[in-house]
């Protein structure tokens, strides 16, 4: 029986997660993640084998920054 891999995390220690975590999180495609972290809209991490990581406290800040705008938006009707 296969052991899960447990989740990646930096030297510090905090929780990294993949395109398509970050992409479900703010209901985008997993392509769209990736072309902010090569806008350099949000920052990335490489790993060894050439993949995307995000750092669970960035992508947080930056989801509650654009919920919290969103509900201070007025609206016009």
């Amino acid at each position: 029986m296969a052991t899960p891999n447990p989740p990646a995390s930096t030297d510090a220690g905090e929780h990294l997660l993949t395109p398509g975590e970050v992409a479900s999180l703010f209901r985008v495609d997993p392509k769209t993640v990736t072309r902010w972290a090569s806008a350099g809209r949000i920052g990335s991490i490489r790993t060894p084998g050439g993949h995307r990581r995000f750092r669970e406290s960035e992508v947080r800040s930056m989801l509650a920054s654009l919920t919290s705008e969103a509900t201070l938006t007025p609206t016009t009707r």
